[in-house]
């Protein structure tokens, strides 16, 4: 980490509440950010990009893009289109990334990457990397959802991120 990054960390107690962090984190972002998504399956990434979603006002319903790799979704408004990826299946780097042209869509987007982490990074000097952590020790039954914490950490990387004020995402 260098002295430009910014970084915060949020507790999530539920689904809501990450959807709510999404959407408080759509307000911080602006067309050419890429967010890096990390953690394991079922950690709450899709969950966060539906909140991403909802606070960028996109078409469409954001879900997990696991099987077409990247789904787009156009602004209603003015705001820039959200482009959502999962590189959970592609083993390689950027030049695996090639044909979804990331860095055609990047300037006017805001590009999620789930599973990311080693593989885009390269698209941009700036980024926001999230990290979705479970507690320790939380294996818990469906029923107990409640008890499922996640600690989520968000790293503003690069000269965009300096400065910016990430704790306000704290208010969760």
């Amino acid at each position: 980490m260098s002295t430009t990054d910014a970084i915060t960390q949020v507790t999530v107690k539920t689904p809501d509440r990450m959807q709510e962090l999404g959407r408080r984190l759509a307000g911080l972002l602006r067309p050419g950010d890429l967010v890096l998504l990390s953690g394991e399956l079922g950690a709450g990434k899709t969950t966060l990009t539906r909140g991403l979603g909802e606070g960028l006002g996109v078409r469409g319903a954001v879900t997990s893009p696991t099987f077409v790799i990247a789904r787009v979704h156009p602004s209603l408004h003015v705001g820039p289109p959200l482009v959502h990826v999962d590189a959970y299946r592609l083993g390689g780097g950027l030049d695996e990334m090639e044909d979804l042209d990331l860095d055609v869509s990047l300037p006017e987007s805001v590009v999620v990457v789930e599973w990311g982490e080693g593989k885009v990074e390269e698209l941009s000097e700036d980024r926001l990397h999230v990290v979705i952590a479970r507690t320790v020790g939380a294996e818990v039954a469906a029923s107990d959802a409640e008890d499922d914490v996640r600690e989520v950490t968000v790293t503003g990387v690069g000269e965009r991120w300096a400065g910016c004020d990430l704790s306000l995402l704290q208010e969760v």
